[in-house]
């Protein structure tokens, strides 16, 4: 990333690092969506556009239909609330109540806006922090995606607008918006025949770029767990469970950004660095402050790289390593963490540009080769 080079994972070069890179892609939500419903009407689909204005319940608590604004009513054995942070089915109809997240990741609003894209376009994304939360900017072929996630008690949006506007690589192409938000879940995902996905489930802030994934996951889910007409509540609880763990595991890796901060320039770090957080997290901090150690906990989203990376750049330190690494002489380990440095660098010096890659693989239209 550093030397602009990108290339996928080879899986015919075995034995080679190149093999298996892992891979996080900068997708444009937009056109994403279109693509999938594309693909969704293509398979038999209907797609009704229209605004919900009722939903009707049995007297068992199921939903029995929606009615929308135009008269129409849409009936159904089996309904997915993706009505966003709005949540109207799981929310204001299943009445599930939403924990707040709020104690442990103080930021509550977001402004985005997209920029021209630059020449030299990074294969990264950049985060950037600032007095009361974040800057993000991410690198697309016809755009450059820009937002400030920032915490309102701690910063008005007029100054967190003005901090992004200051900090974009090239001119905006559109005016900023700003979308409120709190940081939680749903205490239950799915509650008899209504199951929330994406926002209407939880919601977090794009710190690690999680909010697609958890759609598909949840969607994985879904198909794991498909219920019959019986709706088992065995299956339901089931889904629940993984949903709150995957969520309970992705908060503590967010949370971890703003407690390990060495920052102590704004109230709004000094706050951070001091709170309290769960104890899962703090189990995953004492358990690496004493020898370096990562427990991945089943099937839970971020590895030992990802916690190590975190933990190690925001200054926290193990007091110890693993006594097998006694076992080699330092010249030994000298050796092989040079080994190292020089397979990466042969790996990098094959790899073709970031750019180069785009233009043979997956050039946007209108972009020429470059």
């Amino acid at each position: 990333a550093l030397q602009s080079k990108y290339m996928r994972g080879r899986p015919e070069m075995a034995g080679s690092p190149l093999a298996d890179i892992p891979n996080a892609f900068h997708v444009d939500a937009g056109p994403y969506a279109h693509y999938l419903r594309r693909q969704a009407q293509a398979r038999g689909v209907v797609h009704i556009e229209g605004r919900i204005v009722e939903v009707s319940r049995r007297d068992d608590g199921f939903i029995d239909s929606l009615l929308l604004a135009a008269g129409e009513r849409i009936a159904g054995d089996f309904f997915i609330d993706c009505s966003g942070i709005g949540a109207l089915l799981i929310g204001a109809a299943m009445g599930v109540p939403f924990e707040d997240w709020s104690q442990w990741l103080p930021c509550d609003r977001e402004i985005a806006v997209s920029c021209a894209p630059v020449e030299q376009m990074a294969p990264y994304t950049r985060a950037t922090a600032h007095a009361a939360g974040w800057q993000w900017r991410i690198p697309l072929q016809h755009r450059t995606g820009n937002g400030h996630v920032f915490c309102s008690r701690s910063m008005s949006e007029d100054e967190a607008t003005s901090i992004l506007m200051g900090n974009l690589d090239a001119e905006p192409l559109a005016d900023p918006r700003c979308v409120p938000f709190v940081p939680g879940r749903r205490r239950e995902a799915w509650v008899k025949n209504c199951v929330a996905v994406g926002l209407s489930s939880g919601c977090f802030e794009p710190l690690e770029s999680t909010n697609i994934h958890l759609i598909q996951t949840a969607v994985n889910r879904i198909i794991s767990l498909f219920p019959t007409a019986a709706f088992h509540q065995a299956d339901i609880d089931e889904y629940n469970r993984q949903t709150q763990f995957e969520y309970e595991r992705i908060r503590d890796v967010l949370v971890l950004h703003y407690k390990a901060t060495g920052r102590t320039d704004s109230d709004f770090w000094n706050c951070c660095r001091h709170m309290a957080i769960p104890p899962t997290l703090q189990h995953k901090i004492d358990l690496f402050s004493a020898a370096g150690r990562v427990h991945r906990d089943g099937a839970e989203l971020f590895g030992a790289a990802s916690w190590t990376q975190i933990m190690i750049g925001q200054g926290i330190r193990p007091q110890s390593y693993h006594p097998l690494v006694d076992a080699l002489t330092a010249d030994e380990l000298g050796r092989y963490t040079s080994d190292v440095r020089s397979v990466i660098q042969k790996c990098v010096n094959f790899m073709p540009s970031h750019a180069k890659f785009l233009a043979e693989h997956c050039a946007a239209d209108g972009i020429g080769p470059i």
